[in-house]
C-alpha cells in the first residue's frame, strides 16, 4: 500500500489521534513534538515552553483518503485562528501547524489552507512549514485517550464518531 505523512499540531495531541485514527486510510498515528530547538525534549521540557508543539504524525493511504480530505477533517476540530490556544490549552507547545516533508504535498495544502482562509475572510494562526524535527512522545502518551477514556481533550467526544 502506497503510504504518505503529514504532521498536524491541532492543540492537545491526545484528542488529535483519537480523532484522525478513526478515519479508513489512515494506516499509523503516533503523537509527539514538532518544529522546535534540536534537543530531543520530554513532555515536562515541552510543557517548561522548550518550543516545540504537541503534533501527530499522520502514515495515511492517499487512495483511500487523499490529503485534501485529512486536511479539511483538520480544520473541522481546530480553531485556526488562535494563537497558542485550544481548547482550555494555552502555551506555544498548544500552537497550531500543518508541518510537511515531501514539497510535492504543498500544492495541495495551500489550496486548502486558501480555502479556510478565504471562508473565514481572515489570516489563518495555522503555521505551514517543512517539518524541522520530529520526536516521538513518551509511551504514555500514546493513544492516551484510549487507555484513560475520561482525559480532558478540546476536541468533543462527539466528533470520535464521525468518521466510519
Amino acid at each position: 500500500m502506497n503510504t504518505q505523512t503529514i504532521y498536524l499540531a491541532g492543540g492537545c495531541f491526545w484528542g488529535m489521534q483519537k480523532y484522525f485514527d478513526q478515519f479508513d486510510g489512515v494506516v499509523r498515528t503516533e503523537v509527539g513534538y514538532a518544529n522546535g530547538p534540536d534537543a530531543a525534549p520530554s513532555y515536562q521540557d515541552v510543557c517548561a515552553d522548550s518550543g516545540h508543539a504537541e503534533t501527530l504524525r499522520v502514515d495515511y493511504a492517499p487512495g483511500v483518503i487523499p490529503l485534501t480530505g485529512l486536511l479539511e477533517r483538520f480544520f473541522v476540530v481546530i480553531d485556526p485562528l488562535s494563537v497558542n490556544k485550544q481548547g482550555h490549552d494555552e502555551g506555544i507547545q498548544y500552537r497550531t501547524g500543518i508541518y510537511y516533508t515531501d514539497a510535492g504535498q504543498l500544492p495541495e495544502i495551500e489550496a486548502v489552507y486558501a480555502a479556510q482562509e478565504a471562508r473565514l475572510g481572515a489570516k489563518l494562526a495555522v503555521e505551514l512549514l517543512p517539518l524541522k524535527n520530529f520526536f516521538s512522545a513518551e509511551e504514555y502518551h500514546q493513544k492516551y485517550l484510549d487507555k484513560n477514556p475520561g482525559g480532558y481533550c478540546h476536541i468533543p467526544r462527539a466528533m470520535f464518531g464521525a468518521g466510519r
